[in-house]
């Protein structure tokens, strides 16, 4: 940490900062837990390079998920974002084991939180997701908005970075091209998460869940639950509970590779490796 920082984090917080140390942070950003002198700790996510926008992006999500009262959200304190040291202080919350009845909890709450729901597929604003740019201007329909800025705007980076095989790129074109067909039932928009793999789960000292590190959209709320099982993490109890309070449509379970593209394909910008081969059988799967 530097003294910019922490002078950044005073200004931004409106109290001078006691003390503070490193902590974990993730793959993409570092991290600081830092105690202030009106007695407040907070949870300081920052970087060097840190894209500008991302952490007031980031805040706006975490805001806009804590409007359904659905699930334990993170609040914000304070975002620096304008300029260098960039920034986003959130409440400390003192981790805990999971309590006896924490994946019901967590069912329930995501239940609620996508039927809470969004105004359009998309969301006024663009993000990210991790640090990827992440489009979204809204679409009519969720297979137009999977296609256009989820699955083709992330391949299509991946096609230019090389990051894909020879003729990856059209089989993406043919995959799209099929998005109505694969999606299922129209749904209403759900209020997503958009980056829920078990890292972005945790439990508070009571043992009830907390979501953290959002990529937020309104979109298809398989979206969510497929990305919960493409890195496992969960129970099957929290899936029980998520249906039994909001049941899935029928055949799910024949899209749950098609709704985990997004994440595969972000992972391959990231990582590169066996995503790629993961990635392709899951499009090559629908074609």
């Amino acid at each position: 940490m530097t003294a910019a920082l922490l002078d950044a984090l005073a200004v931004a917080t409106g109290s001078r900062v006691e003390r503070a140390e490193a902590v974990a942070g993730g793959d993409v950003n570092r991290a600081l837990r830092a105690e202030l002198a009106d007695g407040r700790t907070v949870f300081v996510k920052h970087r060097d390079g840190a894209p500008a926008g991302m952490y007031r992006a980031e805040a706006d999500g975490l805001r806009w998920l804590a409007e359904a009262g659905a699930i334990r959200i993170p609040e914000v304190v304070a975002v620096a974002d304008d300029a260098e040291p960039r920034l986003l202080a959130l409440e400390w919350i003192d981790r805990g084991a999971r309590g006896p009845d924490h994946d019901e909890r967590l069912g329930h709450g995501l239940a609620a939180l996508h039927r809470f729901g969004a105004s359009c597929f998309g969301l006024a604003e663009d993000n990210f997701i991790a640090d990827i740019p992440q489009p979204n201007a809204p679409l009519s329909t969720w297979a137009a908005f999977h296609a256009e800025r989820r699955v083709l705007h992330l391949g299509r980076r991946a096609v230019d970075a090389g990051l894909l095989p020879a003729g990856a790129g059209a089989k993406l074109e043919r995959l799209a091209a099929r998005m109505p067909e694969l999606c299922g039932p129209e749904e209403t928009p759900a209020r997503l998460h958009g980056d829920l793999w078990s890292g972005n789960a945790i439990a508070d000292r009571a043992g009830a869940p907390v979501l953290v590190d959002p990529a937020v959209y309104g979109g298809h709320r398989e979206v969510d639950l497929a990305m919960m099982r493409l890195f496992g993490g969960f129970s099957e109890r929290v899936f029980a509970a998520y249906d039994d309070a909001f049941p899935l449509a029928p055949g799910h379970e024949e899209r749950v590779d098609l709704h985990q593209l997004t994440p595969l394909l972000v992972h391959v910008l990231l990582f590169g490796g066996s995503y790629v081969r993961q990635t392709m059988r899951a499009v090559e799967r629908y074609l």
